[in-house]
Formats: C-alpha cells, sequence, structure tokens
C-alpha cells in the first residue's frame, strides 16, 4: 500500500466532472479519482476547515463514529474495476479493527474529517496513476497547474472514473 495525501477537488472542463486528486506522500505519482458532486463538496469544505451551518452526511457519520467510541484508522482505494474505484474503510474501536467496502469518495470524505490516513493499493495507482513532472516535492501548486492542463485534454473515459457517481 502507498501512502497517499488529497492535493485538490477540482473540476473537469468542458463536463464539469468534480475529481479529487491524490499525491503519494513518499514519492511522484498522481492518482485522479472522478466523485460525485455532493462528495466533491464534502470533501473541499473539510479540507478548508469550514463547517455547514447544518451537518452534511458525512459530519454526521464522523460524529456517529465517534460518538460510539471508534475512530477511522485508514481508508484504503483497494481496486480499480471496469473504471470504478473500490475503497475500505478501517474502524478502531472496543472489539479491534473493523473493514467496511465503501465508495472512495465517501472514505477520502470521511478520511478528512476523521484525519484517517489514506492509502491506495499498488496495483491501483499502476493502473490508474501519472507521473508527475515536478521533481519538488514542495510545489503543490505547481502540480495542481500540471494537473489542471493534464484534465483539459482528457475526459473521464479517458482513464479510470467514466461514470462520476460509482466511485
Amino acid at each position: 500500500m502507498i501512502k497517499m495525501k488529497i492535493i485538490n477537488v477540482q473540476e473537469v472542463l468542458p463536463t464539469n466532472a468534480p475529481v479529487v486528486l491524490l499525491r503519494e506522500e513518499e514519492g511522484e505519482r498522481l492518482l485522479p479519482i472522478f466523485i460525485g458532486r455532493p462528495e466533491a463538496t464534502a470533501i473541499g469544505l473539510a479540507l478548508a476547515d469550514q463547517r455547514p451551518p447544518r451537518p452534511m452526511t458525512h459530519d454526521l457519520l464522523a460524529s456517529m463514529v465517534e460518538t460510539f467510541g471508534w475512530q477511522v484508522e485508514r481508508v484504503v482505494i483497494t481496486d480499480l474495476q471496469e473504471k470504478t474505484f473500490f475503497a475500505e474503510i478501517y474502524f478502531r474501536g472496543p472489539v479491534g479493527v473493523e473493514v467496511v467496502q465503501c465508495r472512495p469518495s465517501d472514505a477520502l470524505a470521511l478520511a478528512v474529517r476523521s484525519n484517517g490516513e489514506i492509502y491506495v493499493e499498488e496495483k491501483v495507482l499502476d493502473q490508474a496513476g501519472y507521473l508527475s513532472e515536478d521533481d519538488d516535492a514542495g510545489q503543490s501548486e505547481e502540480e495542481v497547474e500540471e494537473f489542471r492542463a493534464f484534465l483539459d485534454n482528457v475526459s473521464p473515459d479517458d482513464f479510470a472514473g467514466g461514470d462520476p457517481e460509482p466511485s
């Protein structure tokens, strides 16, 4: 498994499909995952440390996890099949670790609220990731601009995630 971090959430023109961009913490590879609009909003708000006046679905789930004495240990993007990503959330609680399958977008929205670590299986990164040409890991803004230029020339069908909603 490869530890990742969320770089950005943005829309891809001309379809305005939301995409979340992950980057290896100890490497150069980037992984774009097309997601639904509600999940993009949930991830974006959490990354910006903004709280809506009423809890969103992912806020409710994070609150329930904490209330019941659990914590989000990590999320893992586990597989890619027919342009659809799959994920698991590892919850640690009083009886140990429980694993729940879910969409990557929901896992990421929960991870950013719960300080859970984010991982991607190597095979998934090999299938759908691409290598950043920027050698300086501290230049995340340049990476985002490079990613935007890359996205201007592709459609969701060009790489995993043709249907934004299943992920």
